[in-house]
């Protein structure tokens, strides 16, 4: 049967609307929105690459999460913005492969860097006095390694299994989204999609099962270790240090356990859009807001960093720059 049919060669994204002005609002809507992204986010790795104050493990790991946040959400609004603007909205098998391992990679990425975040805080919290030996520069390039390993591995697998296993038929394909989801390529599927639909469930499981498992863990231990806090002071400060990560994990896990893990009977392509919306557009959006605003050194660092701004930069400047970056002098 399969012999017979079309080769695929490319596929067209319903995108967000059909309505001419609701297309042209939406637009500068999230113009707007990608471009606060991308400048929130690349001003939160320069203040934090600057900033000797900085110079720590957490830090390291918010800027590599800033990092991911960019590529995330760079995957998905560059072609939905373009796509406001085209009549088409083609996108050939290359490009939606390409655009589906991105988003893929880096989205399995950030689950785990929320993980290894969440260690951090734990070791922080529960063993200050061996913080520095524990969390070490060894330490946090395996964990980062292992992140991005993790995530592209989950990227190539979900990739692999899309244009490789399903079967498409007709030389185009009209695909119930605004972006390359695999949940959305198994639905217009003509082939038996049931290996793709436990390869999906089971991958997006383990990492979001396995890190959220990390993430409990690790705040049981340290919910246990600051209430043996006496000093009422000194509970709120170590609270205050996780509830922004608390914040980014509950809006992260909680739209992508929502998006992939339930049946496929319950698939609705409108409501994934929002869905969709939010966790690939929103909330690399407001990360760094939630890092960021109720965070003094980070506000004052960043104070710092507009001062060297305004002045001619010297050799002194330079210097303190890239001081910023090698945090290995510093033994941080």
């Amino acid at each position: 049967f399969y012999e017979n049919l079309t080769a695929t060669e490319e596929f067209i994204l319903a995108g967000l609307s059909e309505n001419p002005q609701l297309k042209t609002l939406l637009f500068f809507l999230f113009l707007v929105i990608y471009s606060l992204t991308i400048v929130e986010n690349a001003l939160l790795i320069a203040v934090i690459s600057h900033s000797v104050k900085l110079c720590s493990p957490m830090y390291v790991f918010l800027r590599q999460l800033s990092f991911i946040d960019i590529c995330y959400s760079s995957s998905v609004s560059i072609r939905m913005l373009l796509d406001f603007l085209s009549e088409t909205r083609s996108i050939s098998m290359v490009g939606c492969s390409l655009q589906m391992l991105s988003y893929a990679g880096f989205g399995g990425s950030e689950c785990f860097l929320l993980a290894a975040m969440s260690y951090d805080r734990y070791v922080a919290i529960c063993h200050p006095l061996t913080y520095l030996q524990i969390i070490n520069g060894q330490t946090i390039t395996a964990m980062l390694l292992a992140s991005y390993m993790g995530g592209f591995l989950n990227g190539f697998i979900q990739t692999g299994f899309s244009f490789f296993h399903l079967k498409f038929c007709g030389p185009q394909q009209y695909i119930h989204h605004f972006y390359c989801d695999v949940i959305a390529l198994i639905e217009i599927s003509c082939g038996n999609t049931s290996i793709n639909e436990v390869i999906l469930l089971s991958l997006v499981g383990f990492i979001e099962l396995s890190s959220l498992l990390v993430i409990l863990i690790s705040y049981l231990c340290i919910i246990v270790a600051v209430l043996r806090i006496k000093s009422s002071e000194g509970r709120k400060k170590a609270f205050s240090t996780c509830a922004s990560h608390l914040a980014v994990v509950s809006l992260f896990y909680g739209t992508i356990m929502f998006m992939y893990l339930r049946p496929s009977s319950a698939y609705s392509p409108e409501q994934d859009k929002v869905v969709s919306v939010f966790f690939t557009v929103i909330i690399p959006f407001l990360n760094p807001l939630i890092y960021s605003l109720r965070n003094r050194e980070v506000i004052q660092s960043a104070r710092d960093l507009f001062r060297l701004i305004k002045y001619p930069l010297t050799k002194r400047t330079f210097g303190y720059f890239f001081t910023g970056f090698n945090c290995g002098k510093l033994k941080c």
